[in-house]
């Protein structure tokens, strides 16, 4: 694929981090960029991730064997039809999107469907546009691929493979059932994350005291709330069916345990609680979850100058990568004052090794739990 030419309608935080994963991956590729400000395309070109900056209507496109379709869901489709008649015989149209339908509806309108295979990598962060993307973003993340029934078996072989190697997990499904997958594992928990938070907005006294103490598990649970609400505005419109059911089903569900808790209903209660924390650990120990494995420790450190610093240096100089560090200001449901975060197993162990002969005072995610 080195010889591969990659167009990139749209540079944020995804697109930005697709094309530099392909330039690491493919460095002989050549990669065209377009995006909605002039300067990001150019910071791209700069940055030697992309080779030309081009506009939607220069004729460059139809050199692309890949086009990504990388802006917000609802300018997709039409950045889709002003490229449309550039589109060459060898080229595979695919997006970004966390909702396929209204583009597969757009592809179906122009005839594509054998020139598409829907995508979604399943990654992300609460910072947003091309200065914070990174190839890292997709490494061990879902990426979904939705393929038409006319696309060719061997272009969706071949994108599966791209997807490897930029250090993704290819999974491939029809557009519907991605759709109702991502309502229920994504669309509606920001509903309900957002839900919690202005609850907590409306509930809290003047003197804001529940806001000062949210913290541990509220704080875990409402992080999604960061996310750009024109985005979320977006997703509930163009997914709109599908997060209706299920926020339906929530509600029925958030009805019945009320019920239980106004009748006092202890063994119902438990079961609930049980059932939930049961299906949930059942995600951590499978990679093949939703929810992939974590490598996770807390440290005991010392509040003084420094502290942080030396046990980075410490894993640093035994070529540890961390993942993730972070403080627990909030000792509620957790053990240790610093949180850190491993890309493998191999790595935690070592850590963990290395840090308790260096006389610190380490916390798995087993002991966290209990």
């Amino acid at each position: 694929m080195s010889s591969f030419t990659f167009g990139f309608i749209g540079l944020g935080l995804i697109g930005g981090s697709i094309a530099k994963a392909l330039r690491k991956e493919y460095p002989g590729c050549r990669i065209y960029v377009t995006a909605r400000s002039q300067s990001t395309s150019q910071a791209a070109v700069s940055d030697h991730v992309a080779d030309k900056a081009v506009s939607l209507e220069d004729p460059a496109w139809c050199e692309c064997d890949y086009i990504f379709l990388c802006a917000p869901v609802e300018t997709n489709n039409a950045n889709l039809r002003s490229i449309a008649p550039f589109i060459g015989e060898k080229t595979i149209i695919t997006d970004v999107g966390s909702v396929k339908q209204p583009i597969l509806d757009c592809i179906t309108d122009l005839g594509l469907k054998s020139k598409f295979i829907g995508g979604h990598p399943m990654a992300g962060s609460e910072r947003i546009g091309y200065a914070n993307s990174a190839p890292s973003i997709l490494e061990n993340a879902y990426y979904i691929l939705t393929p038409t029934e006319e696309t060719p078996d061997d272009r969706v072989r071949e994108l599966k493979n791209m997807v490897e190697a930029i250090g993704a997990i290819p999974l491939v499904l029809n557009a519907g059932l991605h759709d109702y997958v991502t309502g229920a594992i994504s669309h509606l928990p920001h509903v309900i994350s957002a839900a919690l938070v202005n609850l907590v907005r409306n509930e809290d006294n003047e003197d804001g005291i529940m806001k000062l103490v949210a913290a541990g598990g509220f704080k875990d649970i409402t992080r999604i709330s960061s996310s750009s609400p024109d985005m979320w505005q977006q997703i509930c419109l163009t997914n709109k069916q599908n997060i209706s059911t299920l926020l339906q089903h929530y509600i029925d569900s958030l009805e019945s345990i009320k019920s239980e808790i106004d009748g006092k209903c202890a063994d119902e209660i438990r079961s609930f609680f049980d059932s939930a924390r049961t299906y949930r650990e059942s995600f951590i120990n499978s990679n093949s979850g939703p929810i992939k494995t974590e490598y996770i420790i807390t440290v005991d450190i010392a509040d003084e100058p420094g502290a942080i610093a030396s046990i980075a240096a410490l894993l640093s100089d035994h070529d540890i990568n961390i993942k993730n560090i972070g403080i627990n200001h909030n000792r509620e449901f957790a053990q240790g004052a610093l949180r850190i975060e491993f890309y493998k197993k191999e790595h935690t162990d070592s850590a963990i090794r290395i840090m308790q002969e260096a006389g610190y005072s380490i916390h798995s995610k087993e002991d966290m739990a209990k």
